[in-house]
């Protein structure tokens, strides 16, 4: 193949095209090779997404430790009630499992994008569950857990805060308006189906 567009280059003295061709023939093979670094990225989360889950576990055992036994785990808690305190750790487990979770759809989506191979017709999807079939949907799918992460932050905050709330509180809920706002204006990743 190649001797043949050398040869139809040489008969036209059209030695610039032969060059832009051997340069994308050899800028497609080092971006080839180059996509394999998203490996740092999907190894690094996938760490991240088990360490938080182990998080998330331990911030339910105090939950229940909290109850059955009633120990305090945090100092900063002891104005609350028991159930209080294990209803505030479990929200942070939620939390916690949330963000794993994220990363666990992060590393799926940069596995799919960047590594699987596109060539084979009716692949079978890794987990059906999570699609990803552009970058934007990916994008998407991370902006709309962080909008419910901070969603469950806010809970949170006013769980723990109940008896001294302040104004500045309404600046989270108006932040999480505003982010879901330009998520539903931007629509990252839907698919016009004309």
């Amino acid at each position: 193949m190649d001797e043949k567009i050398y040869l139809k280059c040489y008969k036209q003295k059209s030695f610039f095209n032969l060059d832009i061709i051997f340069v994308g023939k050899a800028m497609k093979k080092t971006f080839d090779i180059l996509r394999f670094t998203s490996w740092i990225a999907i190894v690094c989360s996938l760490v991240g997404s088990f360490l938080l889950f182990i998080v998330g576990a331990i911030k339910t055992h105090y939950a229940l430790t909290t109850v059955l036994l009633g120990r305090v785990p945090n100092e900063s808690l002891a104005h609350l009630d028991s159930s209080d305190i294990a209803t505030a750790y479990l929200i942070k487990s939620l939390d916690t499992f949330l963000i794993a979770l994220v990363l666990f759809i992060f590393a799926h989506g940069v596995y799919t994008l960047f590594i699987s191979d596109k060539s084979i017709k009716n692949p079978k999807p890794v987990l059906k569950w999570i699609k990803t079939p552009n970058i934007g949907h990916l994008k998407n799918i991370l902006g709309e857990v962080i909008v419910i992460i901070l969603f469950v932050k806010f809970l949170e905050i006013i769980l723990i805060n109940l008896n001294s709330l302040t104004w500045e509180v309404l600046i989270l809920p108006f932040s999480i308006l505003l982010l879901s706002l330009s998520l539903k204006f931007l629509g990252l990743g839907r698919e016009n189906h004309d």
